[in-house]
């Protein structure tokens, strides 16, 4: 098993797991699965975690983060958008939340220090953010199509020549973290 000290996190955008609002529910299902894996990452030596900021897993991810940073723990938050502005496009709640995350971060610099001009700019984003870590955690279903699956082909395509973690949150795991939440709330033992 490789040393991982520098992680990507990444996974679905809210829309390809069915959440439209910020509030969903879900969304703490998902906050609560990715820090349940970075603080055991942390506990193994993980020193930063790299986003792009994207919205969806990404986005909350560095929200993990800071919490935890908010509770003592030793991690530093990376924050590498592919291009400048990458939320003026975003829902007002979203961009205000992208804000907070890149104001807060230990490091924010995109690989573009200029606005979207084409795909070439997520392609390098993500090459960068690969070239720069010593893993992946992704949120992501095999079966169900979505944005990830373009990053994780480059993974496995740099997996090809270098070692590089592959660590995976799965639609299963996800149904583990709603049980236990539901299991550590004290009115599911009483009904």
């Amino acid at each position: 098993m490789i040393e991982v000290r520098t992680i990507v996190v990444t996974g679905y955008k809210p829309i390809e797991m069915g959440i439209f609002k910020s509030n969903d529910p879900k969304i703490e299902f998902v906050k609560a699965a990715l820090r349940k894996r970075i603080v055991n990452l942390v506990d193994d030596g993980l020193e930063w975690v790299l986003v792009s900021g994207q919205m969806g897993v990404e986005l909350w991810a560095a929200q993990v983060v800071l919490d935890m940073k908010d509770e003592g723990y030793e991690i530093n938050l990376g924050v590498i958008p592919p291009f400048e502005n990458q939320d003026e496009r975003w829902p007002e709640d979203l961009q205000l939340a992208y804000e907070e995350v890149t104001m807060t971060a230990d490091f924010f610099q995109p690989i573009y220090n200029k606005k979207y001009e084409g795909p070439h700019q997520f392609k390098a984003k993500d090459q960068f953010l690969i070239e720069h870590s010593d893993g992946t955690l992704i949120l992501f279903d095999e079966e169900t199509d979505g944005s990830p699956k373009f990053y994780l082909n480059k993974v496995k395509k740099h997996q090809e020549q270098h070692d590089y973690q592959v660590l995976y949150i799965t639609p299963m795991d996800l149904d583990d973290i709603v049980e236990e939440l539901r299991m550590a709330d004290p009115d599911y033992w009483s009904s």
